[in-house]
């Protein structure tokens, strides 16, 4: 069992290891040869150029003002200074409302942790019952727990007002910021401009037709039942193929810039390689011919796909992308029911072009329930069976069981250093590892589930990311103290006794939960600033492959806010204060200055590192508010199941009033403010709509949507010109040729006359 000197011992260790961080960071930014991995934002947006000195050839690649040495953590004020609104602009409303997720942890667990430490460390301090039973093993943390409270003590009706006032509190902070976000996006969406997804639904399960094409079907229907706003459509082309073999051009181009480059430095040896995989084995030939013929055979195949994509009705997906004539018919086309057949003609707003995950586009609509149905079995059985390493890890890292499977190590392990290593600082990296593999197996999990947008497959991984963290990391930390043993006991009771089980369990794990924090949200956080892998991948391409300006600006690949990991494991910092906030207060302090940790460095990370790939207009907001319902919860129920074991039986039916107080407040948000997240008021439409045509009335609408939603590999050569152009010849005036109008409620002249109105 871990004591306060192994804890002290561990927060050292981080806090030097956070502190090395930051000097590290605060050296290297501001050595001239790394200042496009340290601000590439602000490159991308020409704002800045290369760090120019005068003087010798060294200081084009070090700085040697050393007055600059001495402000090194100015970086900091820096990063406070911008102000919202002018940080939207800047970086985007989704990563604004990204860093709002740290202020609400601030708001939340800032006074908590004042009122925790006020009441109910005084409360626990001073129950003594730990001391009066010499045969209990615990340390000077349990002191400061409940678990320091004698059964059936009046103490406990402290811990009961408290976790009252910490859910009202939460309660008050929670709605404010639902408020305060939603608010906000109403602002961010009335004062954009004019983009296309404003004017786009994605229509899917488009039904076939015997006389008709995809294309002339989508067409007529949207003529015939939104004749006044319908303007334009472009099908969904299954172009993966196509995009496989422009990657594959793409590898090959950079393998020729690598081999040119290689020349340039050595014009008398020819570089070569060989033509097996990845040139290891092969018959051996001139790089330089053998790349430059391989990309021109590339080329050609290139060419042939894309007229057989064109050519081949087989290749047209079940789906378009319908542009309308104002926001307002697209609102009410994306919010309403299309057909008498709800599974037919589904309509959806269309992801903005960024957002938009081309590959997933291609899949038939009756697969997607078949897809997610076998995801779901797979998810259940990934976090199932990866509690198992976790347990082991976990069992390992515990001195006992290591002595136990390794006896010749007690002598060392023994010493006091090394004890204190393995306590305090093991556990939590153990775990830190094993979960670097897992966010890559969600994502490919979500990619096949079919999503159809970036944002929302990052939304879907981050669920999955979350009910792991849950059952692994929360849950599976606290049952597997014995690993197997303990684990195999927890299967087999019954499901009413899992909150006691795992209650009576949670003050023992508060120190490993306090050194998880550390590792991961301490000195995790801080090597989050450093840049470290990005750092040294920049180097690499700018040492091997990098010759002009245009090779430099694409080594230098920012990235952005990994939503999908990043959020969920916010949230587990969430659980992991809200269930210790009235169990073991201690922990809370390490929960705050994760927040603030964060909220500084991620703050500087969106204003001079992360380019943010998409704008949802912070769609993920009800999300984080769902799983932080569902957080407070389980504390709540968790709490019961302690109490429980407390012999104050007179408290479960006070605590039994708070899931349901939770329960209720979480549906009352989820109708006050959700709708604003998934919906767009035909009102601000309509505003939005007047407003532009009264200042830009001879704005052509037609040609500003024609190619926004034509796949990426048909956007050269013109090509995505002759689609359209394809398009408009081939269904000048949409002349039906079915048989049977069961599909449209008017004539079907009327619907060909509608479509052939022109915006001029």
């Amino acid at each position: 069992m871990a004591t306060f000197g192994d804890v002290c011992m561990a927060a050292a260790i981080n806090i030097l290891s956070a502190f090395a961080f930051f000097v590290a960071f605060a050296i290297l930014r501001l050595q001239p040869f790394n200042d496009r991995v340290y601000f590439p934002k602000w490159y991308l947006k020409g704002i800045r150029s290369s760090p120019t000195h005068s003087g010798g050839y060294v200081k084009k690649f070090i700085n040697l003002d050393f007055r600059t040495y001495l402000r090194f953590l100015s970086w900091m004020p820096a990063a406070l200074k911008m102000p919202e609104p002018e940080l939207i602009d800047h970086a985007g409303f989704d990563s604004v409302v990204y860093i709002r997720i740290y202020v609400l942890g601030l708001k939340i667990f800032v006074p908590l942790s004042v009122l925790a430490f006020s009441v109910l460390v005084p409360v626990n301090i001073t129950g003594r019952y730990l001391e009066h039973h010499k045969d209990l093993t615990f340390s000077d943390l349990d002191k400061l727990s409940i678990s320091n409270i004698p059964p059936g003590s009046q103490r406990f009706w402290a811990h009961l007002v408290m976790a009252y006032a910490f859910t009202f509190w939460v309660f008050y902070i929670l709605y404010k910021e639902y408020a305060l976000i939603t608010s906000m996006r109403l602002r961010f969406l009335a004062s954009q401009t004019r983009r296309p997804d404003q004017f786009t639904v994605l229509v899917r399960n488009v039904p076939p037709d015997p006389d008709e094409t995809v294309s002339e079907h989508v067409e007529h229907f949207f003529s015939v039942n939104h004749p006044q706003q319908y303007l334009t459509h472009q099908v969904v082309y299954n172009a993966n193929h196509l995009s496989d073999l422009v990657e594959k051009r793409k590898r090959m181009q950079n393998w020729l810039d690598y081999y040119e480059n290689k020349y340039i430095r050595n014009p008398a040896m020819r570089p070569t390689t060989k033509t097996g995989f990845w040139g290891l084995w092969g018959s051996t030939v001139d790089a330089i011919n053998y790349y430059t013929a391989e990309i021109e055979k590339k080329f050609h195949e290139e060419a042939v796909e894309r007229e057989r994509i064109v050519s081949d009705p087989k290749a047209i997906m079940p789906a378009a992308f319908v542009s309308f004539r104002s926001r307002w018919g697209a609102a009410v086309c994306a919010q309403t029911q299309q057909s008498s057949n709800p599974t037919l003609w589904l309509t959806n707003w269309a992801p903005e072009p960024r957002d938009v995950y081309w590959p997933n586009l291609a899949i038939p609509f009756v697969e997607l329930t078949i897809r997610r149905l076998l995801m779901a079995v797979a998810l259940f059985f990934l976090t199932f069976f990866f509690m198992l390493p976790i347990a082991f890890v976990q069992s390992l890292a515990n001195l006992e069981s290591i002595e136990k499977v390794f006896p010749f190590l007690k002598p060392i392990i023994e010493m006091p250093a090394i004890k204190s290593f393995v306590q305090g600082f093991l556990p939590g990296i153990a775990l830190k590892i094993f979960l670097i593999i897992l966010p890559t197996i969600l994502m490919t999990m979500s990619k096949a589930e079919g999503f159809t947008s970036l944002s929302s497959l990052e939304r879907r991984s981050a669920s999955k990311y979350y009910l792991f963290l849950l059952v692994n990391v929360f849950l599976g930390s606290i049952i597997t103290g014995t690993a197997f043993q303990n684990l195999n006991i927890f299967l087999h009771e019954s499901a009413s006794n899992v909150p006691v089980t795992v209650g009576v369990s949670i003050p023992m794990k508060a120190t490993f939960f306090i050194t998880y924090i550390m590792v991961d949200g301490w000195a995790g956080v801080a090597a989050e600033i450093l840049r470290l892998k990005p750092l040294i991948i920049f180097h690499l391409k700018n040492t091997f492959l990098v010759k002009t300006e245009r090779d430099r600006e694409q080594a230098m690949d920012p990235g952005s806010l990994d939503f999908a990991t990043s959020e969920p494991r916010i949230q587990l910092y969430f659980l992991l204060g809200l269930v210790y906030s009235v169990v073991t207060p201690f922990l809370l302090p390490f929960i705050v200055v994760f927040f603030g940790l964060s909220y500084l460095v991620f703050r500087h990370q969106i204003i001079n590192v992360y380019n943010q790939e998409y704008e949802s207009g912070g769609a993920f907001w009800p999300a984080v508010q769902r799983r932080l319902i569902a957080a407070m919860i389980i504390a709540q129920l968790l709490l019961m199941g302690l109490i429980s074991t407390k012999d104050a039986a007179n408290s479960t039916p006070v605590l039994l009033v708070l899931p349901v107080l939770t329960i209720w407040f979480h549906f009352y948000c989820k109708n006050r403010f959700e709708a604003a997240f998934v919906r767009f008021p035909l009102q601000d439409a309509m505003v939005k709509d007047t407003l532009e045509r009264a200042t830009e009335p001879n704005f052509n609408l037609r040609t500003y949507l024609q190619d926004a939603y034509i796949h990426p590999v048909f956007h050269k050569e013109d090509f995505s010109r002759r689609l359209v152009l394809d398009e408009e010849e081939n269904n000048p005036l949409v002349p039906t040729k079915r048989s049977s109008r069961m599909s449209t409620p008017g004539e079907s002249k009327r619907g060909s006359e509608a479509s052939s109105e022109i915006e001029h």
